[in-house]
């Protein structure tokens, strides 16, 4: 990541913004003062931007918004030779001492959200071509819900292009799991009425069974209903499908009811189960 990185330079001849460090090295949270011209001191905590959305201004006048990545003293003296914390954006490094104003910002819709170990981002017009390889043509991805937008390589194409042109519009949340630039998975939330929404996801064979739908379910319904406002958010699954009912369960949804028989799919007939997450994710 390092030769990827865009690190901002440094502060210009002249400056007078000085800084001291409050808390000792060992403190991943630590707090700095920085000490204007005019004498006037403010203090920042970085740390608890850590996973937000942010605009930051520098010092040099240039906006950054985005998901912020906290990165403490410690880590960025081994690996960037900083000598203080700062701020990730992206592909952008800001140091503490660059930053002239930092804000949390609302936001809304299909905004890249982070968990421990992958990225939940928006599709680009290149995914079609993995989303064709890896889901679209493995008849075990739709064997339980009959719905294969990627079967072919022009279809996998219109969808993707489907889902960011809606980017705009009220209401739309589509992601494809990203594990260092490696589609795992999909994961979105549809057909939004009355204040309820449906969620599902889609995670690639080679990658199931380590985690990667139940952290992404997690996220996204704690994203749907805390953020988004959104009082009920909905999935559903083939009985017999049981990797898909233990993401569910394991991410805290809640069995409300099941329907006999009243799933076809490919000629064969399968008991419907309908989940529920309702306001608080730990409700």
């Amino acid at each position: 990541m390092a030769d990827q990185l865009t690190a901002l330079a440094e502060e210009p001849p002249g400056s007078h913004i000085h800084y001291d460090v409050l808390n000792s090295l060992e403190d991943d949270s630590a707090e700095m003062i920085i000490e204007i011209d005019n004498g006037e001191k403010e203090t920042m905590d970085l740390s608890k931007y850590d996973g937000k959305h942010v605009r930051i201004t520098d010092k040099w006048g240039e906006d950054y918004t985005g998901m912020a990545e906290y990165g403490n003293y410690d880590f960025l003296k081994c690996e960037y030779g900083g000598e203080e914390d700062g701020i990730f954006i992206e592909d952008s490094l800001i140091y503490h001492s660059q930053i002239a104003s930092i804000e949390g910002i609302e936001v809304h819709g299909t905004v890249e959200l982070w968990t421990e170990r992958m990225i939940l981002r928006r599709y680009r017009p290149e995914d079609a071509d993995d989303l064709y390889r890896y889901l679209g043509s493995d008849p075990a991805m739709y064997q339980y819900s009959g719905w294969n937008p990627y079967a072919t390589l022009e279809m996998a194409r219109k969808t993707v292009q489907g889902f960011i042109d809606r980017y705009d519009g009220d209401h739309t949340y589509s992601w494809v799991m990203d594990v260092d630039d490696v589609i795992v998975g999909t994961i979105g939330a549809y057909d939004y009425n009355d204040d309820q929404i449906e969620v599902g996801f889609s995670v690639v064979p080679g990658w199931q069974g380590r985690g990667f739908a139940t952290a992404a379910l997690k996220k996204v319904l704690e994203y749907l209903t805390e953020n988004e406002g959104i009082p009920c958010v909905t999935a559903w699954c083939a009985a017999e499908n049981v990797g898909s009912r233990r993401v569910l369960e394991k991410a805290g949804m809640r069995l409300i009811s099941e329907e006999k028989g009243s799933l076809e799919v490919g000629g064969r007939v399968y008991d419907k189960l309908v989940y529920e997450c309702k306001a608080c994710l730990n409700g």
